[in-house]
């Protein structure tokens, strides 16, 4: 699980333990209201005051119902999210499995092609960031360096390659694996 998923799951979590609290809390409202409801009736108050708090206290059961009935579908939700994010990840390790062979020769090849443009390192490690779909903020951040550096050297890449840009370095390297398309 990557960071973000952890991150939601954390705030669904808080949401979830709120949304229960408030529910149990109006539940408790309610109960403490009907305690009175009752005081009040054995104590001789009139009917319009008992009236007026069975309706608060109808209103608090209402509102705790509301709020349980809320987290129950949260909570369904959430489980079919879950269903679906491990789908989705068998289904990417799945593809990574049959095209193990296949990418560790695209990374050969690659790293080939970085080698005869006589890239450094740092150039080699940037321009495979930057084949990931990277940003140059996020290749910063992944290298712990400055977005002005990761430009620099991003630069460098393309014109030790005789590449114009980022496109132009993506379409090097993935434009024969694109089939050509059937004529209509």
């Amino acid at each position: 699980m990557n960071q973000e998923d952890l991150d939601t799951s954390l705030r669904t979590n808080v949401s979830d333990r709120r949304a229960r609290i408030a529910a149990v809390l109006f539940a408790a409202i309610a109960l403490v209201m009907a305690f009175d409801i009752v005081s009040d009736a054995r104590s001789g108050t009139d009917w319009q005051h008992l009236a007026t708090e069975g309706a608060a206290m109808a209103l608090a059961l209402a509102g705790a119902g509301a709020l349980w009935r809320g987290f129950r579908e949260v909570a369904r939700r959430a489980a079919r999210l879950d269903v679906d994010l491990e789908a989705a990840r068998r289904e990417a390790e799945r593809f990574r499995g049959e095209a193990k062979e296949a990418l560790a020769g695209l990374g050969q090849a690659i790293d080939t092609q970085f080698e005869r443009w006589g890239l450094t390192p740092a150039e080699r490690e940037v321009g495979l960031l930057l084949l990931k779909g990277l940003s140059h903020r996020e290749v910063a951040d992944v290298r712990a360096t400055s977005e002005a550096t990761v430009r620099q050297q991003a630069l460098a890449v393309y014109r030790k390659a005789g590449l114009r840009n980022r496109s132009d370095l993506s379409a090097f390297f993935l434009e024969d694996l694109l089939l050509p398309r059937a004529p209509d």
